[in-house]
């Protein structure tokens, strides 16, 4: 080859990488147009399967993909009648190998009586690896990246104990059936009736002020006793059948001279009166009407001549949102805005007398009068729903200790998740669930494995810490005590514990270093929507108020507004607990002298009665439902750690603690964060964003209790709303 021929190919290489540029561009774009298609087509999809009606040989037909295709969109679509499915998991696991393992040197700590799952057929040093990217289902949101560590046995290793409580499992023969069964003819039904609104009135114990109807009044309250105050408020308010304290407790009146606040507020409620008595029900017990809480108590009262006649109820504005100083006038026209942004989303919303009893109340009149669940949704059988209640802990709350974290801390800065469980209420489990054995979970394919643990699934596992882990614990492990739980980080720490399907993938597929994690045994329920329309109306009110409490131009108005939206969220909330209907809690009076029922605590004594309370069970409530509390509850522990942004498909950012430098963590607080430093969280004011809550500037010494960190708090939110509103406080 010659030069000129040297220079000609040159220059037509250079043609070709022009050419070959141009054509990669058209191909990205075109991939990316691709890309796109595809994620509206799996949207669509997943949104047709909301409708009860909806087939997937016509859903397939009409989108070009296959039925099987359909089927891994929107489980619900599945065909397959629900005996078929079971009879092929169970031939699946029974055909499944029985594991070899060699016995460990030590003797390890005694198991649950369940089987091991397996190693399935991968090499073992993928655990120490990164895990490779797997596409999610396009209906997932808030959960962790969908790439998943293969499940398999942890090595040999005595596991460290974390605390003695030890977890329920699911039994193995005929006493298994209890726990994938539902309770027979119990169902939460859509109710035929509408709420009778009760005469309210609100009042500040602490200036004697009245707000009733359209008008406020000062009044005389006395040694500010029950029977004083209902006495002056229905001398102005005659036929009143509910008073909100909205300042001034009066059950902690002569607090000192008690042992315990929880002592000082039954004998405050138990004041004796000539004129009242103690609202009681007629149960066989003859159960007390009174709430014995420290801060906020419920008392009912009756006229003591014409006990059957009625009765008035005394409680605390703080259940439904904290005052923070608002007047009586206020607080009235919270609740006005609050009933009037229901009311806009049903027609026959009436506000109760706590947030979980309108809560429960409002969504009874969201479940659906056609389709599947029109007749209502089945209660899972007791022992179901005392395993839920056992091994479903609530929201995380844990204050990390040095060296896992400075001594002095360079800052404390608090972010607080906008409205957090309104975000968790797209999907919920329904139904009766199935029980997925070690055995079977080793017979899925790696693809089965993540859609069970992305579905709506409870799990019984053993967690080990991987070595090289430097960040917060993951999964929560048993522990006796007021704590209940703990999230142990240590490398090498194994423990068994139960978790949501949530928290099982993210921390088999976290950006940082998948944990090694045993599926001992789990419950993968039917993928629902119970919730949904419950949560859509809630947050459409939520946004009324809080835009109102941002542009109304009456300053009254506007807080007004902002308590409302609070309550919204304590409706919410609290709502949601409902569902998990624990065990009950029941309070009674019985006169000094006489027997007192067994197994009761006692909570005080005056000189006429004593006042106790006693575990009484689980009731035949129709509206228990744990595995919905349980769910959502696990699907915000996750999203504390990792939460995907998203800008319609796309994902724009992540938030939580997993983002951040490992040792900046200092706390977790149910539905937020405090760190040593600012984070580039993005926030656009919807549902489950992160919102910069509180500064305070350092250094700050490292607080050694909860109510230390609640006090450096409390100064960092009034140093940011000083520095935003550029003020000194």
């Amino acid at each position: 080859m010659d030069r000129k021929t040297y220079t000609a190919e040159l220059a037509g290489l250079r043609e070709l990488r022009t050419g070959i540029t141009a054509a990669e561009k058209a191909v990205a774009a075109a991939q990316k147009e691709l890309d796109k298609l595809t994620a509206q087509r799996a949207r669509r999809v997943a949104g047709l399967a909301g409708y009860e009606g909806a087939q997937a040989a016509a859903v397939a037909k009409a989108s070009g993909l296959s039925v099987g295709d359909v089927v891994r969109i929107a489980p619900l679509l599945d065909p397959t009648p629900a005996a078929v499915r079971t009879a092929k998991t169970d031939d699946q696991a029974a055909a499944a190998p029985t594991p070899v393992t060699e016995a460990p040197e030590a003797a390890p700590a005694a198991e649950p009586a369940v089987a091991v799952a397996p190693a399935l057929t991968r090499p073992a040093p993928v655990l120490e690896q990164q895990a490779p990217a797997v596409e999610a289902p396009a209906e997932v949101e808030d959960q962790a990246a969908p790439a998943a560590a293969p499940v398999v046995p942890a090595a040999p290793v005595a596991p460290v104990a974390v605390g003695p409580r030890e977890l329920p499992t699911l039994p193995e023969g005929p006493a298994g059936a209890r726990f994938e069964a539902v309770t027979t003819g119990l169902v939460s039904k859509r109710p035929n009736f509408t709420q009778q609104a009760r005469s309210t009135v609100f009042l500040d114990v602490a200036t004697g002020v009245l707000a009733v109807r359209d008008r406020v009044v000062r009044l005389d309250l006395g040694a500010r006793t029950p029977g004083e105050i209902l006495d002056a408020v229905l001398a102005t308010a005659p036929g009143t059948e509910r008073v909100y304290i909205t300042a001034g407790a009066p059950w902690h009146d002569g607090a000192e001279r008690y042992s315990t606040l929880k002592d000082a507020v039954a004998a405050w409620l138990n004041t004796p009166s000539e004129r009242w008595t103690t609202a009681v029900g007629s149960g066989r017990d003859k159960l007390a009407g009174h709430f014995v809480h420290q801060r906020q108590p419920v008392g009912r009262y009756a006229p003591a001549s014409a006990p059957d006649g009625g009765s008035t109820e005394i409680r605390s504005m703080g259940e439904w949102f904290d005052p923070d100083g608002a007047d009586v006038t206020t607080c009235r026209q919270a609740f006005t805005l609050l009933w009037q942004a229901l009311r806009r989303h049903w027609d026959d919303a009436v506000l109760m007398g706590s947030p979980s009893q309108t809560g429960r109340d409002l969504w009874s009149r969201t479940i659906p009068t056609t389709g599947k669940w029109a007749g209502g949704y089945p209660v899972l059988s007791e022992e179901l729903r005392g395993l839920l209640h056992a091994t479903g802990g609530q929201g995380r709350t844990e204050l990390i200790l040095p060296p896992r974290v400075p001594e002095q801390l360079p800052a404390l800065v608090e972010y607080d998740r906008t409205f957090a469980y309104a975000k968790h209420l797209w999907k919920s489990p329904v139904g009766t669930p199935r029980r997925i054995t070690a055995a079977a979970f080793a017979a899925m394919s790696e693809q089965e494995q993540v859609k069970a643990l992305m579905s709506c699934s409870h799990w019984n596992i053993k967690v080990t810490v991987p070595q090289g882990w430097q960040h917060v614990g993951l999964l929560p492990a048993p522990v006796t005590g007021d704590r209940a739980w703990v999230y142990p980080s240590e490398p090498g720490t194994t423990f068994t514990t139960w978790a949501g399907g949530a928290e099982v993938h993210l921390a088999l597929s976290n950006h940082l270093m998948p944990w090694k994690v045993e599926i001992l045994g789990g419950l993968l329920f039917e993928d629902g929507k119970p919730l949904d329309e419950w949560g859509k109306r809630l947050k459409a009110a939520w946004a009324d108020l809080t835009n109102l409490s941002r542009v109304h131009g009456d300053e009254r108005q506007r807080t007004a507004a902002y308590l409302a939206s609070r309550a919204v969220r304590s409706v919410l909330l609290f709502g949601l607990g409902g569902f998990a209907q624990r065990p009950r809690l029941v309070s009674g009076t019985t006169p000094v002298g006489e027997s007192l029922p067994a197994g009761v605590e006692i909570l005080g004594q005056d000189g006429e009665v004593v006042t106790w309370q006693r575990q009484a069970g689980f009731s035949r409530d129709p509206y228990a439902h744990p595995e919905w509390a349980a769910y959502v509850w696990s699907g915000a522990r996750a999203a504390l750690l990792d939460m995907k942004h998203r800008q319609g498909k796309e994902v724009i950012g992540h938030a939580g603690a997993l983002h951040a430098k490992p040792g900046t963590v200092v706390y977790f607080g149910t539905d937020g964060i405090a760190l040593t430093e600012r984070q580039p969280w993005p926030y656009r004011g919807e549902v489950g964003d992160y919102l910069l809550k509180g500064h305070l500037t350092g250094p700050v010494e490292h607080p050694t209790s909860q109510e230390q960190y609640l006090k450096l708090r409390g100064l960092g939110r009034a140093e940011l709303a000083a520095a935003e509103t550029g003020t000194d406080q």
